[in-house]
């Protein structure tokens, strides 16, 4: 068997999957681990083998506010994306989902390839960021296309996905046909995952509003963190563990 776990974007909602894997962490052994847009950022963390709390912590800590930053300007993103590098290596099989731009084409990277560009492109949400240039393209958020990529856990070869997804559906109609659109546009093709036993986490409403999802607020981190840890915890209740 080889297990995946999978995070998806969602900007400060990723708190949600930091509450998540505090409750997972004891439970499974994934021997892989995908995220996309700030899935990707909480993944590496993950790979990296850190401890439920390192997450948490980076979550309520008043500096994680600077990860959206103002319009164009990426600069902290990058200083936390060479950050987590720095500090974290993964100590398992880690793919982060990018975008080509302007293709609009998704790209699976996996290490050791992987790098500090990557997961900043990664959270390169146009237009507030600018894409991220490696190796002579361009690149933005990985979840732009598809938000949570189950699609990519099936290309590294993964017999069940544990998948967190805290953005389930978008808070704003806009944005949701902008997304759709894009879909559309790109009528990409990718490995289909139906048939992987998947277990989903993910809140049954929204997490709040569009708003809420770009702008930092400590009460709100706590909320999400503490709503993912019972999500997880009700999901493990009700459904059999996969195998681990």
């Amino acid at each position: 068997m080889r297990t995946a776990l999978v995070f998806s974007g969602g900007g400060m909602f990723g708190a949600y999957q930091a509450g998540a894997w505090r409750r997972l962490a004891g439970e499974i052994r994934p021997d892989l681990v995908v995220g996309a847009s700030v899935g990707s950022l909480n993944g590496w963390c993950v790979a990296g083998a850190c401890e439920p709390g390192f997450l948490i912590d980076r979550w309520l800590d008043r500096r994680s506010a600077d990860l959206i930053g103002r319009p164009l300007d990426s600069s902290a993103l990058q200083r936390e994306a060479r950050s987590l590098c720095a500090r974290l290596e993964p100590r398992i099989d880690f793919g982060v989902v990018v975008v080509e731009f302007p293709r609009f084409r998704s790209k699976l990277i996996c290490t050791p390839a992987v790098t500090w560009r990557h997961l900043a492109a990664s959270c390169a949400v146009p237009p507030w960021f600018a894409p991220v240039r490696i190796d002579g393209r361009w690149y933005v958020d990985g979840g732009l296309l598809r938000v949570l990529p189950l699609w990519a856990a099936a290309e590294m070869g993964a017999t069940q996905i544990v998948a967190v997804n805290a953005l389930p559906r978008m808070p704003s109609a806009l944005v949701r046909g902008a997304a759709r659109g894009l879909r559309a546009l790109a009528r990409e093709r990718r490995p289909d995952p139906s048939g992987i036993p998947i277990l989903l986490i993910a809140p049954r409403q929204p997490l709040g509003t569009l708003k809420d999802m770009l702008v930092w607020r400590r009460e709100n981190i706590q909320r999400w963190i503490e709503h993912g840890e019972r999500d997880a915890e009700e999901v493990l209740r009700r459904t059999p563990l996969l195998t681990v």
